[in-house]
């Protein structure tokens, strides 16, 4: 009897004090899927967050001030779209290679294959007029989101050949993931895994459409104070970037391409997000489109819109902050007639069909003093099937991804830092790669509590004086006075770490689930909300920089309410794996240990799984994986001890 109450007192000792039974992963479950804060409110705050970043349209006081502006800002943006990229591929010649001619009706086309970077070649075709004498016009057209056709789109044909007929030079160029390069790998959001391997995204894209400006610009026949360019949406995008960027194009006629940034966080009905490279990283830290069209000041602008887009970049929505915007900069230099503007309402939808044509016809036939053109006589006919205009690139060719993938199989890194400077070395370095600023908590609001079947719980909304915010529910067994405490992560949200919560709060530990700002169903592909991340990356601000300054304040505030000398953190998934890295990197003695189920051994596997990135924006770093890897983040953020719990690829 003696020895039966002996055993019992010893199981009593060893159990929290106060604990009246064991937190079942149910009833944590139905506590954690709460709502603290509507998914619209979370997302309004980043929106709004967004619109405090975002330069205004420039007003500068006279065309001099605006030449020296505009010259800077475009040398600052060509060296963020060259970031990472290898000089000897930025400075190549351009390498085309004519492989056929198919001849038409008073043009020609000639068929080209050329090369953007090594082991990656695109494809093009060179409407000529039939007779090729002297200098005369020439106009690089760029596709945009046109799926199989690519090149072959009827409407480009109908342009490239009516230009040729006018006596202009018409290149149209393919586009990634168009066409020819009509590959699951060239998706356009593979971009980001670009910047993860420390080359900029933009970088590809641009060197794409300036091989062809190249090849223009080479060509004996071009005249080269008559160089244009034009395209729809994605084409348009690319005709207001390499337009603004590269003063060899003349004369620009971007077609609902493009609008400020503003407009695209303010009304977003319309699809007018985008893909990453359009929103491209540190691109719009000082600067927005408008400053973009202000740069052709005085170049010729021809701005085309949409009434009735049913893509992006309506006309009604775009026209104050692009268009009304930049008409004072091309006053200072007295040529408002360079700018001008166009509504299409027939069709209105999102094209670039007759009317938005005769247009462009018209203004590049004003400004680089051809006759202009009335209409379009028997072209509809010479329209010819994709095969037909076929170029055929090698086996083999290169793909958005496994590009990404050869430029991160050669970043190069020496030993992990052993000593303590280098150590102080690579985490500034690391704070530098990813924006990290210091999070300065607000208001700590208490939502709700609970105090049933063994468990209290206080949830909590983290506000952050930045305007952000995050959510957590702070629970433990009733009564239990345990300074230990842990912090759980998951990469689905707090409601998904119910089980995790529900073992840490039975092991007498206090226990704060904890969705950080972008963590949690209002950023999953469902909501959308992952999509304004892109943004922030434009306006110079870092994700996981953001989402690691969090974790450490409300590491340090968890801490001083549990009387807790260090935090453990246990994350499930890869995104929180990252984040709690980066965050114990940088803060190493706040934390005692990281625990990581559902991890990755090295972002290697970012690469070759590979990880979308819409499930994983926050990831898709520039030059992070430059930087460091796992093993690399875990030596910083010593002598907090790191371990894999389970692999996310197994």
């Amino acid at each position: 009897m003696h020895r039966l109450i002996a055993a019992v007192a010893v199981v009593l000792s060893v159990l929290p004090q106060g604990l009246s039974g064991q937190a079942e992963t149910r009833h944590v479950r139905t506590i954690l899927e709460q709502e603290i804060v509507p998914t619209q409110v979370l997302i309004y705050q980043l929106r709004d967050y967004l619109l405090k970043r975002i330069a205004r349209p420039p007003a500068p006081d006279s065309a001099d001030q605006w030449i020296a502006e505009g010259s800077l800002l475009r040398q600052k943006a060509l060296e963020r779209v060259y970031h990472g990229w290898p000089r000897d591929w930025i400075e190549a010649p351009a390498r085309f290679e004519d492989v056929g001619v198919i001849e038409g009706n008073g043009y020609r086309i000639r068929k080209l294959r050329y090369e953007i970077v090594p082991g990656f070649q695109s494809t093009a075709l060179l409407y000529e007029p039939e007779k090729l004498t002297g200098k005369m016009p020439a106009i690089l057209n760029v596709n945009g989101h046109v799926g199989s056709p690519g090149k072959a789109v009827e409407y480009k044909q109908k342009r490239c050949i009516t230009f040729a007929r006018s006596g202009v030079m018409a290149l149209s160029l393919e586009w990634l993931a168009c066409g020819e390069l009509a590959h699951r790998e060239n998706d356009h959001f593979y971009a980001g895994h670009l910047d993860l391997a420390g080359a900029h995204e933009l970088g590809l894209f641009y060197l794409a459409m300036r091989r062809g400006l190249d090849f223009l610009d080479g060509h004996p026949h071009t005249d080269r104070d008559r160089i244009g360019m034009t395209g729809l949406s994605g084409g348009g995008w690319q005709a207001i970037i390499l337009s603004a960027l590269d003063p060899r194009i003349r004369a620009s006629n971007p077609v609902a391409g493009f609008s400020s940034i503003s407009s695209r966080v303010e009304v977003n009905r319309y699809g007018d997000i985008g893909d990453p490279e359009q929103s491209p990283v540190d691109v719009f830290e000082s600067m927005d489109y408008p400053h973009l069209a202000a740069m052709l000041a005085p170049r010729p602008l021809h701005l085309s819109y949409n009434a009735e887009d049913d893509c992006c970049f309506r006309a009604p929505v775009v026209r104050p902050l692009i268009y009304d915007a930049v008409r004072p900069v091309f006053k200072l230099y007295g040529k408002e007639d360079s700018l001008s503007w166009h509504e299409n309402r027939d069709p209105g939808t999102h094209n670039y069909q007759l009317d938005n044509r005769l247009s462009a016809y018209q203004f590049f036939s004003r400004h680089f003093g051809l006759k202009i053109v009335e209409d379009e006589p028997l072209v509809a006919s010479e329209v010819r099937p994709y095969d037909e205009l076929t170029v055929g690139l090698p086996d083999g060719n290169h793909t958005i991804l496994s590009l990404a993938r050869k430029l991160a199989r050669n970043v190069k890194r020496g030993p992990l830092p052993a000593s303590a400077a280098e150590k102080t070395s690579e985490r500034a370095r690391l704070a530098r790669v990813v924006r990290y600023q210091p999070a300065e908590l607000g208001r700590v609001w208490t939502t709700g509590t609970s105090k049933r079947l063994g468990v209290e719980s206080r949830s909590q909304l983290f506000s952050i004086k930045d305007g952000l915010s995050a959510t957590g529910v702070l629970l433990k067994a009733t009564g239990s006075a345990s300074a230990q405490v842990t912090v759980v992560l998951d990469d689905k949200g707090m409601a998904a770490s119910a089980a995790g919560v529900a073992d840490a709060v039975n092991r007498g530990e206090q226990v704060l689930a904890l969705d950080l700002a972008f963590i949690g169903p209002a950023w999953d592909r469902k909501s959308g909300g992952w999509a304004y991340q892109q943004m922030l990356y434009a306006t110079g601000a870092r994700p996981l920089g953001i989402e690691a300054a969090q974790l450490i304040t409300i590491a340090q505030w968890t801490a001083k309410q549990t009387g807790a000398r260090q935090v453990r953190v246990e994350t499930t998934g890869i995104r929180t794996q990252v984040i709690a890295a980066v965050a114990a990197a940088l803060r190493p003695e706040l934390f005692s240990e990281l625990l990581a189920s559902e991890g990755m051994p090295s972002m290697e596997y970012i690469f070759r799984k590979p990880v979308e990135y819409a499930d994983a924006p926050d990831l898709f770093c520039l030059d992070l994986f430059n930087v460091g890897d796992i093993d690399r983040l875990w030596k910083l953020g010593e002598p907090a001890v790191a371990r894999l719990v389970s692999r996310v690829d197994r």
